[in-house]
């Protein structure tokens, strides 16, 4: 028996993003889904910590989720964040996404 101490989490179920910011854009919008499946976005928001606060508020519209709902987990202050959204399921955010695709 190991004597290791483990930290047991609470699983949430939901959707994982990669995500692309592009800040200082003249409005905000899904610009294109790259290669790797990382969803380019443009925001109006300058570079900082506005940025993951606009892009919160933004995916929360376009996702039909409430803000609370969604977390910059990855990327704080990067343009490549990893966002995951709580209780909504990968499929319907990818054709929500799709839906707003410019």
């Amino acid at each position: 028996m190991s004597n290791r101490n483990y930290r047991l989490h609470n699983g949430q179920k939901g959707a994982a993003l990669a995500v692309r910011v592009t800040p200082r854009a003249a409005r905000n919008q899904i610009a294109e889904i790259l290669h790797d499946g990382t969803i380019r976005i443009r925001l109006t928001a300058a570079p900082g910590e506005e940025v993951n606060s606009e892009l919160r508020e933004y995916l929360s519209k376009i996702l039909d989720v409430p803000e609370s709902a969604i977390d910059v987990v990855a990327g704080q202050t990067g343009r490549d964040k990893l966002v995951s959204v709580i209780d909504l399921d990968s499929e319907i955010a990818h054709q929500k996404i799709l839906m707003h695709l410019s």
